[in-house]
């Protein structure tokens, strides 16, 4: 690597700094390196693509259902096959895992994390880590710090105390270092204390590299650098996408004029350079291909781990489904399948199963009748069909078109390259025509909304301006407006013609350029009894509620966690009309449930990747057990949320801040200080078999000297059939110097037991388990006195305890 970059001009070492285009760092031909590819992860691996259409991909289960399955290989294993997907995609790294904290039930990128606990969190991006790169594509960990609310991400402040950010927000991070050597991390778009992370000295070259070794490259967000000297001169190697903003010739200047050394810029060129080495692009010169690789066993590893990541939150009895009773399926995600969240994770699936094509397929449709009761959708539906768009060299429609071409449905995602580089893909308008022909006579809903100025008109009449009085909103990473809609009455049967006429806009930091356009007929009680009526014909009725990607989506928070629309109306009607009722709910996060005891079960799905439906059946029919527990505590209300507050600089900001005012008190660390009971507990889940723990056993014989613990106990299966648990260790500082949570998350087993089978766990703890962070004199701290070790199946069910004391102190570095 050192006789390479002595070897490069400075063009060329500052080339290697930023992309050449929205995916790759540039080759330098002059000396055989080859080009760096990057994609979109972390539930696939979209490749070169926009987020709408493209190369078809493998859709795994997001990140929030693989924090709920508590399960290590499985997730080594998913990493590895995703590298499988990066390798078909022509790339070398992927930009993931996400591994931001859930600290509000409302952030709409939560379903792309894992947990609301840093040590849960930090050992599955080690297995997805080790997955990835031990088949030689690199990691992207992300998002390097503080990225844990949508609202205004790209410019607030995120106020976070060093001992939470010690404790919980870098963890992950610090573990994904020293325990799997990622070799990338991506810098957040918001400011830490005030400094765009892009440019935090210490976050980027005190604690990433010197306190923690760190020896990889960090990468901005997408247009998430803001300034050339102060990037390069706190760690940031990579300005990304292309081509430079802050980089290029204004990075050459600043080399030229002592603002950057060129020892600095060498540490940043020689990082970029190794990494280039370890993922096998420096001498990659293949031609670029990108392939839709629909794999079997891929198939066959997103259906398994789609059940495995279902949590069985309530079953009186009723699951798995047995006989051959008649089932009702009801509801708006019953024949929609809901495999992904929304953002830059989105990817264009081999295919989509549905909850009624997988129920279809293990009871057979005879015994199925369907209701969809009423929507959820936060955007009208989709128009769908041949469109024809007319691109013009303009923002004003005006002359003729210099390119014409197709839309298989009424959205696109313009950036980079439009038209086949006929237009400036910041300087363009087009017109887009076709038709649609609804199946009801009735009212209708015409919705838009746009990175950029729309209008819809239908039949030649406006009917959905989003054009004329343009303002602001949470679409497209909050660059678009929200959705405008209008109404009118169409005909049964009659082709009405729809014009939609779009032109672009001054960007505030990403530059793209995008809409979406949508028709939906409006339900009401007629669906609602209609559902009802289906219910009370069947013998069990099987509701399938919650969100989708428009509501979970980056770019946008929830506004709360009540169900969209009239759901939770459904549900208690039909929980009326019969008690043998399932919810099966898909969300990326909790909801409140004001039904929750008139129903017999219910089964948390979140998004599980292309084999969604085939994977909820297989859990609803007891094919596959319901392996998942929660990775994140369900409140009763929104309200009990440690981030709710009446304070809006604590959530959502105010003024370019927003304070993480319960420090450390996240999740389930809040439940306890408060000594509040939430809906359901961090860590639980039902299964359709019964564990016992017994025998607990602490070796503390180096604890006094250096803080280990072995832990020890054993575990069986008491039930009649196969099934999964977690086994899960808390630690508690029975007596400390400072506010400490009432418990800690240290250790945790996922354990595969069959009926009657008896397995010993063996945990092991170092100091870290038992310190907490001084702020002042900047180290770890194991206090002296006893401390409890409670061992059990979920944070509110710890049956096993014991106790260890330590009469010194013991101070840990960085």
């Amino acid at each position: 690597m050192d006789q390479l970059l002595r070897e490069l001009t400075l063009e060329e070492k500052v080339s290697l700094l930023s992309g050449e285009d929205f995916w790759s760092v540039p080759a330098v031909e002059r000396l055989g390196i080859g080009k760096l590819r990057v994609t979109d992860g972390p539930n696939g691996a979209r490749g070169g693509g926009s987020l709408i259409g493209g190369v078809n991909s493998a859709s795994f289960p997001v990140g929030i259902a693989l924090g709920a399955t508590w399960d290590v290989p499985l997730v080594t294993e998913i990493g590895a096959a995703l590298a499988d997907e990066v390798k078909s995609k022509g790339a070398h790294m992927l930009l993931a895992p996400t591994v931001n904290i859930h600290r509000s039930v409302t952030n709409g990128r939560n379903f792309e994390c894992y947990s609301e606990d840093p040590i849960l969190t930090a050992e599955l991006a080690v297995g997805y880590i080790n997955g990835l790169q031990g088949q030689g594509i690199g990691a992207t960990i992300k998002h390097f710090v503080g990225n844990e609310s949508e609202i205004e991400r790209t410019t607030i402040s995120s106020e976070v105390g060093e001992r939470a950010l010690r404790e919980i927000y870098l963890f992950p991070f610090e573990h994904a270092v020293k325990k799997a050597g990622t070799w990338g991390v991506m810098s957040s778009y918001n400011r830490l204390n005030g400094t765009f992370t892009s440019e935090h000295n210490w976050l980027l070259a005190t604690v990433l590299r010197d306190e923690w070794g760190y020896d990889g490259i960090v990468m901005s967000d997408w247009f998430g650098s803001h300034s050339t000297a102060p990037t390069v001169n706190s760690g940031l190697d990579l300005e990304m996408p292309g081509p430079p903003r802050d980089r290029g010739q204004k990075l050459i200047d600043a080399v030229k004029a002592g603002e950057v050394t060129q020892e600095t810029l060498d540490k940043r060129v020689l990082a970029m350079l190794r990494l280039m080495d370890r993922v096998g692009s420096l001498d990659d010169h293949r031609p670029f291909v990108e392939r839709a690789d629909d794999r079997p066993e891929h198939r066959a590893l997103i259906r398994r781990a789609g059940a495995a990541a279902a949590v069985l939150l309530k079953n009186h009895g009723i699951l798995p489904l047995t006989g051959n009773g008649s089932v009702a399926v009801i509801g708006p995600n019953a024949k929609t399948a809901q495999i992904m969240g929304g953002g830059s994770a989105q990817l264009n699936a081999h295919y989509r199963i549905s909850p009624w094509q997988g129920l279809v397929s293990a009871l057979g449709e005879t015994r199925l009748s369907y209701a969809p009761g009423c929507t959820n959708h936060r955007f009208e539906p989709l128009l769908r069909g041949a469109l024809t768009v007319e691109y013009f060299a303009n923002q004003t429609l005006s002359g003729e078109p210099v390119h014409v071409g197709t839309m298989e449905d009424a959205q696109a995602f313009w950036i980079g390259q439009v038209a086949e580089g006929k237009v400036d893909p910041l300087h363009f308008s087009a017109r887009i025509s076709g038709a649609f022909t609804p199946e009801v006579s009735g009212e209708h809903r015409v919705g838009i909304y746009s990175a950029g100025f729309t209008k819809v008109f239908v039949d030649g009449r406006l009917v959905a301006d989003a054009w004329t009085h343009w303002t602001k909103g949470r679409t497209f990473f909050e660059e678009g407006c929200d959705e405008v809609v209008g109404t009118l009455d169409l005909t049964a049967g009659h082709a009405h013609e729809i014009v939609i006429e779009f032109a672009t806009k001054d960007f505030a930091t990403l530059g793209l350029a995008a809409f979406a356009c949508g028709i939906g007929r409006p339900m009401g009680d007629a669906e609602i009894s209609e559902a009802v009526a289906a219910a009370r014909a069947a013998e069990t009725a099987v509701i399938f509620i919650g969100r989708n990607g428009e509501w979970d989506t980056e770019g946008s928070d929830l506004d709360g966690i009540l169900l969209p629309g009239r759901q939770n109306e459904l549900v208690e009607a039909v929980a009326a009309a019969n008690p043998r009722t399932v919810v099966v709910l898909q969300t990326g996060g909790p909801v409140e449930m004001p039904w929750v005891g008139n129903v017999a079960a219910i089964l948390q799905a979140w998004y599980p990747g292309q084999e969604a439906g085939n994977a909820i059946a297989d859990v609803l029919t007891g094919a596959a057990e319901p392996g998942g527990r929660l990775p994140q505590t369900f409140p009763v209300r929104w309200a009990d949320n440690p981030a709710h507050s009446q304070d809006r600089e604590v959530y959502p900001g105010l003024e370019g801040k927003v304070r993480y005012e319960e420090g450390i008190f996240v999740g389930y660390r809040h439940y306890d200080k408060l000594g509040m009971t939430p809906l359901y507990p961090f860590g639980f889940g039902l299964g359709y078999t019964d564990f016992s723990l017994s025998d607990l056993v602490i070796d503390d014989s180096a604890f006094e000297s250096d803080g280990r613990l072995v832990v020890s106990l054993t575990a069986t299966n008491t039930g009649a059939r196969a099934g999964a648990t977690v086994v899960q260790l808390y630690v508690s500082d029975d007596a400390s110097g400072e506010p400490r949570p009432a418990k800690e998350l240290k250790a945790f087993e996922k354990l595969h037991l069959q009926p009657g089978e008896q397995r010993s766990v063996t945990m092991l703890l170092d100091a870290r388990a038992f310190a907490w962070y001084r702020e002042k004199a900047r180290h770890w701290l194991v206090e002296a006195g006893s401390f409890t070790i409670r061992v059990g199946q979920s944070s509110a069910d710890l049956p096993l305890t014991g106790q260890v004391t330590r009469s010194t102190t013991l101070m840990l570095p960085v």
